[in-house]
C-alpha cells in the first residue's frame, strides 16, 4: 500500500517558467533564445547547466546565484509560481491521512522558501543541499527512505522527469507518478521509460487521491 506520497518541487509543485526567465535576463539574452535553447540542451539529454555555458563558458551557477543575492536580485518563487492543483492535492491526500513529503534539488535558501510556504501542509522538506546529495544520485533517495517512517515501498515519489525522479526512485524500490508538465515531462512522456516506469501517468496533482485510494483498495 501507498502510505507515503512525497514531491519533487521544479514542475511538480513549482512552476518554473518566471525563474528562468530571470536567468535570461541576468545573462542578457531574450527570453524565448534562452527557452529555445534550454529545451534543444534537455531534449538532447544532456544536462540543463549546459544551457548557460552556450551564452557564458564558463558559467558557475552556484557563484552566479551567490552573485544575484549580493545584487538584490535572488532567485526566488512564492505562491504565485505554485500550480493551481498544488494546494487543493495536498489537502485532499492529507484529509486520507497519507505522510506527506517535499524533497527536491535544491538549494538552502529555496528550501526555507518551501518551508514557508508548505511547514503548515507536509510533514517533511528535505532538499539536496540540505542532504549532500542531489538526484539522480541514489544516495538522494536513501535519504528519502530514511526521512519517510513507511518502507520504500510504501512511498509514492512525484516528479515530473525520467532520468531524474522516476529511474532512481525505482532503483530504490518506490512506487512513482509521472506528472505531465514542464519542458522535461513534456519531451520525455512519449517514451519507453514514461510510460512503463511510472505507476500513475496523471496530468494534474488532482488525480493521484483518487488513484491512490484504488490502487490501496486492490492491494488489501
Amino acid at each position: 500500500m501507498i502510505r507515503a506520497v512525497v514531491f519533487d518541487v521544479g514542475e511538480c509543485l513549482v512552476d518554473e517558467t518566471r525563474e528562468y526567465g530571470t536567468w535570461a535576463d541576468w545573462l542578457g539574452v531574450p527570453r524565448h533564445t534562452f527557452a529555445a535553447v534550454f529545451g534543444a540542451v534537455i531534449a538532447q539529454g544532456r544536462d540543463y547547466r549546459e544551457t548557460f555555458q552556450v551564452f557564458r563558458p564558463g558559467f558557475d551557477l552556484y557563484a552566479e546565484r551567490e552573485r544575484r543575492v549580493e545584487t538584490g536580485q535572488p532567485e526566488h518563487f512564492g505562491e504565485e509560481d505554485l500550480y493551481p492543483d498544488v494546494r487543493p492535492a495536498l489537502a485532499a491526500l492529507r484529509r486520507a491521512g497519507l505522510w506527506l513529503g517535499i524533497a527536491g534539488n535544491q538549494t538552502v535558501r529555496a528550501g526555507g522558501r518551501l518551508r514557508e510556504l508548505f511547514a503548515a501542509d507536509v510533514d517533511l522538506i528535505g532538499t539536496s543541499d540540505d542532504w549532500g546529495a542531489a538526484k539522480p544520485d541514489p544516495a538522494f533517495f536513501v535519504r528519502v527512505a530514511e526521512a519517510v517512517p513507511y518502507e520504500a515501498g510504501e512511498i509514492l515519489y512525484v516528479g515530473d522527469r525520467v532520468d531524474n525522479d522516476l529511474r532512481p526512485a525505482v532503483a530504490a524500490g518506490m512506487p512513482t507518478a509521472l506528472v505531465h508538465r514542464g519542458p522535461w515531462a513534456t519531451i520525455q512522456w512519449d517514451s519507453p521509460e514514461a510510460r512503463e516506469l511510472p505507476t500513475f501517468r496523471v496530468e494534474s496533482l488532482a488525480e493521484l487521491p483518487a488513484l491512490i485510494a484504488d490502487f490501496n483498495g486492490r492491494a488489501r
